[in-house]
C-alpha cells in the first residue's frame, strides 16, 4: 500500500493492485469531495479508515490506512502473515494461542491439525497428524503445554511443547450421555492457579467440568436453560486473574461469571454469540471473538475500550468472511483471530498504541 502526489497534482493511494488517483486545485481549497473518494475506494476498505491531510505547495492529499477500533486498542492488520509449507491448505482454523515465547500455534479442522508459527509468520513445525481429529479449542499453560479439545472426539488431550500426547481426559470416540456426563461435544478448557482443569463441555451438554491436575473429576453445573447458571451452548472457559469462571453462554449471547466452586456471581448480556475469550494477564481487560462478525475488548466493569466489525460478512482484510470462533493476544499486544465456517482465515492485528 502507498499514498502521495505525483507531479500533476494528483493525490494517489494505492491498494494491493488498485491505485485510486484523485486531482486537487492549487492552491488547497476547502475540501468538497471526501464522499466522492470514499465511494472510489469503498469495494477495498471500510470508509472510516480514510483521511485527508495537507500535503506540501498547497495540494490536498488523501491518506489511506486501514485501521480498526479505537481509543488506546487500534489496529493494523498484517496482510498475508503466515507462510505455511507449499501445497500445505487450512481448512477452518477454530482456535489459536500463543506460547511464552509467542509462537503461535494454529489449531485448525485439516490434514495438519497443529502448526506452530513464529510471530512473523515463519513456519516452525507441525504436529498431531495421527491424534487430533476435530480441532475446537485450545490452551497453553505456563509450562508451554498445549492442550486441546477434540469436539467430535468427545476429549480434551494434553501436549508437551513439541507435541507429544501427555494425557487424555475423556474416552475418544465415546460420548457421555446428554443429561450430563461429560463429555458430549466439549468446547474449550482453562486451568486454574493451583493447576485445576475446567472444561466447557457445551454441544451435547450444556455443563462445565472440574477436573483435577490428575484427570479426576470432581465438580460439575450447568443445565439447558436461559437463567442463572443454564447454558445454550457453553462454548469457552477462561479463568481471570481473580480466579472468576468466566462461559462464554453463545445461543444466550452472554457471559455468565462463577466462583471456582460453580456458584454464579453475574452475568454480561446483549453481546453478539460470544465464541471466545482471551484475557490480559496483568490488566483487567477482556477481549471477544463473537460469531456474529465482531471483536469487542471490555475491561472488568464492562466498560467498552474497543470494538470492530458487526454483523457483516466481508472478505475484506480485517474484517470476517464468516465466525470469528477463536483469538489469542501476544506479548506485544498484537491480536490473532481464527475463523469458521471459511477456510484459512487467521488473521493477525498490530496494535498500534
Amino acid at each position: 500500500m502507498g499514498v502521495g502526489t505525483d507531479s500533476d497534482g494528483q493525490a494517489w493511494c494505492q491498494f494491493k493492485s488498485v491505485t485510486v488517483r484523485v486531482s486537487f486545485r492549487r492552491p488547497a481549497r476547502p475540501w468538497t469531495g471526501p464522499r466522492t473518494i470514499r465511494n472510489l475506494i469503498s469495494p477495498f476498505a471500510p470508509a472510516r479508515h480514510v483521511r485527508l491531510r495537507q500535503c506540501r505547495r498547497g495540494y490536498r492529499c488523501m491518506e489511506f490506512v486501514m485501521t480498526f477500533g479505537f481509543g488506546q486498542y487500534t489496529y493494523e492488520v498484517a496482510e498475508g502473515w503466515f507462510k505455511p509449507p507449499n501445497g500445505w491448505t487450512f481448512g477452518w482454523i477454530a482456535a489459536v494461542a500463543c506460547d511464552s515465547q509467542d509462537r503461535v500455534h494454529v489449531y485448525s479442522r485439516s490434514e495438519h491439525p497443529m502448526v506452530v508459527f513464529d510471530r512473523e509468520g515463519n513456519f516452525l513445525a507441525s504436529w498431531g497428524e495421527d491424534v487430533l481429529q476435530d480441532a475446537h479449542g485450545i490452551w497453553i499453560d505456563g509450562e508451554d503445554q498445549v492442550w486441546c479439545t477434540e469436539r467430535n472426539t468427545h476429549c480434551v488431550r494434553k501436549f508437551s511443547p513439541a507435541g507429544e500426547l501427555l494425557m487424555t481426559i475423556g474416552t475418544p470416540g465415546q460420548a457421555g450421555a446428554e443429561d450430563g456426563v461429560p463429555f458430549n461435544l466439549p468446547t474449550d478448557l482453562d486451568l486454574a492457579p493451583n493447576g485445576d482443569i475446567y472444561i466447557s463441555d457445551g454441544y451435547g451438554n450444556a455443563r462445565v467440568h472440574h477436573y483435577s491436575p490428575a484427570g479426576e473429576l470432581l465438580n460439575s453445573w450447568g443445565d439447558w436453560g436461559k437463567g442463572p447458571g443454564q447454558f445454550a451452548l457453553s462454548h469457552c472457559v477462561r479463568i481471570d486473574r481473580y480466579s472468576r469462571v468466566w462461559i462464554c453462554d453463545r445461543e444466550n449471547s452472554r457471559i455468565q461469571i462463577f466462583d471456582l466452586q460453580g456458584k454464579f456471581l453475574t452475568e454480561w448480556t446483549d453481546l453478539a454469540k460470544p465464541d471466545t475469550i482471551y484475557f490480559h494477564p496483568e490488566e483487567d481487560v477482556v477481549y471477544i471473538a463473537e460469531l456474529d462478525q465482531q471483536i469487542s475488548i471490555y475491561n472488568f466493569d464492562k466498560e467498552l475500550l474497543s470494538q470492530w466489525g458487526g454483523r457483516q460478512r466481508s472478505a475484506r482484510p480485517g474484517e470476517f468472511v464468516a465466525c470469528p470462533h477463536g483469538i489469542w493476544v501476544d506479548s506485544h499486544g498484537d491480536i490473532y483471530v481464527g475463523e469458521v465456517q471459511a477456510d484459512s482465515r487467521l488473521q493477525k492485528f498490530l496494535r498500534q498504541n
